[in-house]
């Protein structure tokens, strides 16, 4: 035991701490302090903003922020809107594809011209429904049976007339597939951007537009509710058309010529 005086190790010298921290033992009292000096010397890896930037690879970072830009069409003969807008899956179908190059189409969507360059912009990512909306689906999905699901139609002639005829039989709009087609065929040959700037219709300023040829005031005055109020529209087109034959002819069925 130490004797009492000036000499004698005062509570609070680092010793002191060091030794009752450690406990007994000589090869324990030196671990406090080394383990306590690499702790101080060795910041956390998890914290340095080296290691967490060098982490990511920089292939990894370039491939998330590419995006696939817009392309450049050149029409060939042969070509309309409606065609190019199906075989080239242009989102938005050809009214999206006519409005994003309307400066250079001009006025009249139906007179593209061989060689003309369109621009076709890059189809938008598909978007990730949220928790909510999946689970609200997956209830949807539970709830109706299969057979009670809305009908898809093709974006073609057979799909418009199709969707046109199922609109009809909902508000009572007499005709057939084959009276339709046959009439389309007559007016149109199946472009749904046909617009005629020759006849008497024209020269007053109501051109005959679309598939079954309609000038805007019969368009207006027969336009079925549910339908786009557009008569470049097919299905808008098909069932204004059919609705103003059979007022007047009891059925786009009994129309063989110009109406």
């Amino acid at each position: 035991m130490p004797a009492k005086g000036k000499h004698r190790r005062p509570k609070n010298s680092p010793l002191t701490r060091r030794f009752v921290a450690a406990g007994t033992g000589g090869a324990a009292l030196a671990l406090p302090m080394m383990g306590a000096t690499a702790a101080q010397a060795a910041p956390s890896v998890a914290h340095s903003p080296t290691t967490a930037v060098s982490a990511v690879a920089p292939a990894a970072v370039a491939a998330a922020g590419k995006k696939a830009g817009p392309v450049t069409y050149s029409v060939v003969a042969g070509d309309s809107l409606s065609k190019i807008a199906r075989e080239q899956g242009v989102s938005g179908g050809w009214k999206k594809l006519y409005q994003d190059n309307r400066k250079a189409v001009g006025a009249d969507p139906s007179l593209i011209r061989p060689g003309l360059k369109l621009t076709i912009g890059a189809k938008a990512p598909a978007k990730r429904a949220s928790a909510p909306e999946r689970a609200d689906r997956s209830a949807e999905r539970t709830a109706v049976p299969a057979a009670a699901k809305a009908t898809t139609y093709p974006d073609n002639l057979d799909g418009w007339i199709r969707e046109a005829l199922d609109i009809m039989a909902k508000h009572g709009i007499p005709g057939t597939y084959e009276g339709i087609h046959r009439n389309i065929m007559r007016e149109s040959s199946g472009n749904p951007l046909a617009i005629n700037n020759w006849d008497i219709n024209a020269v007053n300023g109501t051109p005959s537009k679309g598939l079954l040829q309609v000038i805007a005031p019969t368009f207006e005055a027969y336009h079925v509710p549910g339908t786009a109020m557009d008569a470049y529209d097919p299905v808008a087109n098909i069932t204004a058309a059919c609705n103003y034959a059979a007022d007047r002819y009891g059925s786009i069925d009994n129309v063989n010529g110009p109406y």
